[in-house]
C-alpha cells in the first residue's frame, strides 16, 4: 500500500520534481539532477546553521553569544546564495546539453592503450613543467607522464603524475588517469588527489574514480575539435563538474618555452564556482601550453619540457 508521502516507489517531492520537469519527449533528468542537487545543497546549509548555532550556544558572553548567532546567519545566507547560483550554471550545461542522463557506455575494447592526441599527447617519461606568479606567490606545476597504468571501467588508463609547488614547497600532489578511444578523443577517468600544507596532507577533496559512487569520466580532448564542441570533462556531483567549450582553432600563443601556432583556445568552466571562467590552449604536437584564470588574469604557462 502507498503512504501518503510516495508515489510509485519515490518520495513526493522527487515525484513532483519528475513532473514538473517531463517533456514531449521524455523527463529531463539532467533538471531533476540540478534540483535535487539544490535541494542537497540547501539541506547541508541548514545543518551547517544549526551546528554552528549549537556552538554559539555554549559560549557564556551574551556579546560574544550574539555576534557567533549573527555571524551563523550570515554564513547561511551566503551558502544559500551559492546553491541558487550553482543550480542556475546547472541550468546553463542542461540547456548546452540537452536532458538526457549523463551515463556514457564505456566499452574497454574501443580504446587503445597509447594516447597519441597531436592536442594532448601522452608520451612516457616526458615531463612538463609549468610557471605562474599569482598572489601566493610562484607556483610551479610538475607534470610527469608515467609508465604507470591503471584500470578503471575496464579500460587501461595512463597515469599522469601531477605535482604544485607553491614558493618551492608541495601544496597538492595527483595522479590522473586517462584512455584514448579508437577515435582520438582524449577521456578524463579520475585522480587521486592530496592537498598538501606543512607537508600535511589537509585534504583529498576532488578525488574520483570514474565508476565508483556516481562518478562518470569525461572528455579532455576531442579527436577533431570544432567551434561549438561543448562537453563534460568530469561528472561527480558537488565535487567536481567542469564542463568545455572549444572556442578558438588558429590561436597564437607565446610562452616562456616558445611561440606556437593553430592552438586550439578551450574555455573552462565549473558549475560549482560559477564566476571561474578558464581559457586552455593546447599546441599541436605539445599538448597544453598555457592557462588563463579570467577572473585574475593569472598565467599559468610552459617553461620546460624533458623527454627521459
Amino acid at each position: 500500500m502507498k503512504t501518503l508521502w510516495r508515489m510509485n516507489g519515490l518520495p513526493l517531492a522527487v515525484a513532483g520534481m519528475m513532473l514538473a520537469v517531463a517533456t514531449a519527449g521524455g523527463i529531463d533528468f539532467c533538471r531533476l539532477t540540478s534540483q535535487a542537487a539544490l535541494r542537497s545543497c540547501r539541506a547541508g546549509a541548514q545543518s551547517d546553521y544549526w551546528l554552528a548555532i549549537a556552538k554559539c550556544e555554549n559560549i557564556t558572553d551574551p556579546a560574544a553569544r550574539e555576534a557567533c548567532r549573527k555571524q551563523a546567519l550570515t554564513d547561511l545566507k551566503d551558502a544559500l546564495q551559492t546553491c541558487k547560483e550553482q543550480f542556475a550554471a546547472r541550468q546553463v550545461v542542461c540547456n548546452r546539453l540537452g536532458g538526457a542522463a549523463y551515463d556514457p557506455v564505456i566499452v574497454p575494447a574501443n580504446f587503445v592503450t597509447t594516447i597519441d592526441n597531436p592536442y594532448f599527447p601522452l608520451t612516457p617519461d616526458t615531463t612538463r613543467i609549468y610557471v605562474a606568479q599569482t598572489a601566493h606567490g610562484v607556483v610551479s606545476n610538475v607534470v610527469a607522464t608515467t609508465h604507470n597504468t591503471v584500470v578503471i571501467l575496464g579500460v587501461t588508463c595512463v597515469e599522469v603524475h601531477d605535482v604544485v609547488y607553491t614558493n618551492g614547497e608541495v601544496t597538492e600532489d595527483t595522479l590522473d588517469w586517462f584512455a584514448q578511444d579508437k577515435e582520438g578523443n582524449v577521456w578524463y577517468f579520475g585522480e587521486n588527489t592530496l592537498e598538501i600544507a606543512g607537508g600535511l596532507v589537509v585534504s583529498v577533496e576532488g578525488s574520483f574514480k570514474a565508476g565508483v559512487d556516481g562518478a562518470r569520466p569525461g572528455i579532455i580532448m576531442k579527436a577533431h575539435p570544432a567551434i561549438g564542441d561543448y562537453f563534460r570533462q568530469e561528472f561527480v556531483l558537488e565535487q567536481g563538474e567542469d564542463v568545455e567549450e572549444v572556442i578558438g582553432l588558429n590561436e597564437s600563443v607565446t610562452v616562456a618555452y616558445g611561440s606556437f601556432n593553430r592552438c586550439v583556445k578551450i574555455q573552462e568552466t565549473t558549475a560549482l564556482e560559477p564566476d571561474t571562467i578558464v581559457h586552455d590552449f593546447y599546441a599541436p604536437g605539445i599538448g597544453p601550453v598555457l592557462s588563463l584564470d579570467m577572473p585574475s588574469n593569472e598565467r599559468l604557462e610552459l617553461v620546460q619540457i624533458i623527454r627521459n
